[in-house]
């Protein structure tokens, strides 16, 4: 399919809408591939722009984008932002109300949206589906596309229910985007999705502004705070628990640092305003578990600091990639002693428990959440994964392994923390409520102010704002609150107060334990698997002679043959290199290696041993010459061994 001439322009496009006046690297050709109708595979590196991919062509085609992506967090920000810049965009995830899905989904068929963005497990929804063949869809994107594959690093069985989309539009292109995704991965996506003729687009995962720095440390407090103070800039240190956010963060700020913790187990609230203070400069340190950062434009991040090593490259390349974005310098510094190391090694015993174990967590669930057998599927489910553990003396790393593996086993989706806005339908008639207004004044003052903001109060349960109503009323929100309270204590109203938390969505029907199939020789694969990467991570961490930029591009099927020359390893093999003498024996050493290979160009030398600095060289060689140890040909420019 070739370009229609009478379309509008990308580059017009992008810059009326993101205001730029040139692509990024790859990102024209992916756009152009895209609305030719083809399949479409991106790999860029983190900060490569991957939703302009997406975003961009829905302005040029006629019709709706469909993004999928499993991170709610990720799609609230999104539309926000594209709303603010002037595109209709929405978004369904856990925790919406059913008329508010409904409502979504039929603006949606009625051409209200140019982007609707969806979590992977609502494709199996029966409301979704019902919707699905009215929608106008010309792209389906795929988010976080090394989700869909087994062999990557963060599996969601979900995603395989993507190509039963294109059983319904068959000749949809998909465009599939992801940061960090292995050879192997890449193959196995590539079939999941049924991508069989397709455009594949790979940039180098190298980020050359990024200083990789791996510190063995005894006292990280203590080394993290020295890093702080000598680089004041936007910061995100990525901690592996809730607990060490919160200290690490509180530590900080005693030793004169501003800094704020973010994690799932805080308010909404609470979350929402750190990251904004972070976002506007005002706090320059996040101290955050890694869900932080996924889908945040901050192009301005100048350090990545890990507390805790990540248990393999793609995390550790995704976190650190946060980095730099805006192409200066800026630094990954990972710290780590002998405990990460064992943990490490532990790891994989740790998140693939026995079979026993995970049957038991199952059955546990299921009483927690008061699903009896036979219950239907489709449903979601407020769950507490630390009451949970403490209700059923569980260990908690131990029993969110097993969570996560029957998640892989298709049986349910664990969603990340999602917040239940408040509720409101009025139960009482009209003429209950003028009796309220004569005998309860400033109940009545509250019910005829939600009338004025909310027109659907006496129909069905109404999403309301606390804030709002304190704001007409002028008074504070929690008196809001506990006049609502007061209102559904007298069964005038149904109130529902908000709730923020993670939720289960169940995809089966509910079975006995001892009648739960799992696929034991898939989850064996995977064990395999996930140790192969625990020891790529230790390899990483323990390596002090390869370029560290050289090392993870390997990992990721990328050949390199120069040093990046500002690592923490280039550092101190060029450290090495400063003593006149050393600069000789290195010489002599190359020299020697080229044996019968006769003499060796001066401009080969020169390559092979390219941290040295060139003066400092040719200085090392004329003395040689000099002494009579190197020979020299004029001719071919070379020297030998004398």
């Amino acid at each position: 399919m070739q370009i229609n001439n009478n379309l509008p322009n990308p580059e017009d496009i992008l810059k009326q809408y993101w205001g730029y006046d040139h692509f990024r690297p790859l990102q024209k050709e992916i756009i152009n591939s895209v609305l030719q109708g083809e399949d479409t595979l991106a790999l860029l590196p983190t900060g490569g722009g991957k939703s302009i991919c997406y975003q961009l062509p829905s302005l040029i085609h006629n019709g709706i984008t469909l993004v999928i992506t499993p991170l709610i967090a990720l799609m609230q920000e999104q539309v926000e932002r594209l709303k603010e810049q002037g595109i209709s965009a929405a978004h369904i995830s856990a925790g919406m109300s059913r008329q508010d899905v409904h409502r979504i989904l039929n603006n949606t068929v009625e051409g209200g949206y140019k982007l609707l963005y969806i979590s992977p497990e609502r494709i199996q929804t029966d409301l979704f589906n019902e919707y699905l063949p009215a929608m106008n869809l010309r792209l389906i994107a795929v988010d976080e596309a090394h989700c869909v594959s087994q062999w990557g690093h963060d599996f969601r069985p979900d995603y395989l229910k993507v190509a039963t989309l294109r059983e319904v539009f068959k000749h949809l292109p998909v465009l599939a985007v992801t940061a960090s995704a292995t050879l192997e991965v890449v193959e196995d996506l590539l079939q999941q999705l049924q991508m069989k003729q397709t455009n594949v687009f790979r940039q180098s995962f190298e980020r050359a502004n990024l200083n990789y720095t791996v510190q063995y440390s005894e006292q990280k407090n203590n080394d993290i705070a020295e890093h702080l103070q000598k680089h004041t800039g936007s910061c995100i240190i990525y901690c592996r628990s809730r607990k060490k956010t919160e200290l690490l963060s509180r530590q900080l700020q005693s030793m004169g640092i501003d800094a704020l913790p973010y994690h799932a187990g805080m308010t909404n609230d609470a979350r929402t305003e750190n990251r904004q203070l972070w976002m506007s400069n005002r706090v320059p340190v996040m101290v955050a578990t890694i869900a932080f950062g996924m889908g945040i434009d901050k192009p301005d991040v100048q350090s990545v600091l890990h507390y805790d090593v990540p248990e393999h490259l793609e995390a550790y390349y995704q976190e650190s990639g946060r980095a730099g974005r805006d192409g200066k310098r800026a630094y990954s510094v990972m710290f780590y002693n002998q405990q990460d190391i064992n943990r490490l090694e532990e790891s994989t015993e740790t998140q693939f428990p026995p079979f026993e174990f995970i049957r038991k967590v199952y059955q546990s669930v299921a009483e927690y959440l008061q699903i009896p057998t036979g219950t239907e599927p489709y449903r979601y489910y407020n769950f507490d994964l630390q009451d949970f553990c403490t209700k059923f003396k569980l260990s908690l790393t131990t029993t969110a392994s097993a969570l996560k593996l029957l998640e892989q086993e298709g049986l349910w989706t664990l969603t990340e923390s999602v917040l239940k806005p408040a509720t409101v339908q009025i139960m009482a008639d009209r003429q209950e409520l003028d009796h309220i207004g004569k005998v309860y004044p400033d109940l009545h003052m509250v019910i005829t102010t939600m009338l004025r903001l909310y027109g659907s109060l006496f129909y069905h349960p109404t999403v309301i704002n606390h804030k709002v109503i304190a704001k007409h009323l002028r008074i504070k929100p929690q008196l809001v609150i506990q006049l609502l309270q007061q209102l559904d204590k007298m069964e005038l109203i149904q109130y529902n107060r908000p709730k923020d938390g993670p939720q289960l969505f169940f995809h089966h029907y509910r079975v006995e334990s001892q009648n739960l199939i799992i696929n034991t020789e898939r989850i064996n694969a995977l064990k395999n698997v996930h140790k192969a990467r625990t020891n790529a991570m230790i390899h990483f961490t323990s390596n002090k002679t390869v370029c560290r930029t050289i090392d993870m591009l390997r990992y990721f099927g990328e050949e390199r043959i120069k040093n990046c020359g500002h690592c923490d390893v280039c550092h101190t093999m060029r450290g090495t290199f400063t003593a006149e003498q050393t600069i000789q024996q290195h010489i002599i050493r190359s020299v020697s290696s080229y044996g019968g290979l006769g003499p060796v160009r001066i401009a080969e030398l020169c390559r092979t041993l390219h941290l040295i600095d060139k003066d400092e060289l040719m200085s090392s060689v004329r003395k040689l010459i000099d002494e009579g140890i190197l020979g020299y040909d004029k001719a071919t420019a070379s020297v030998y061994l004398r």
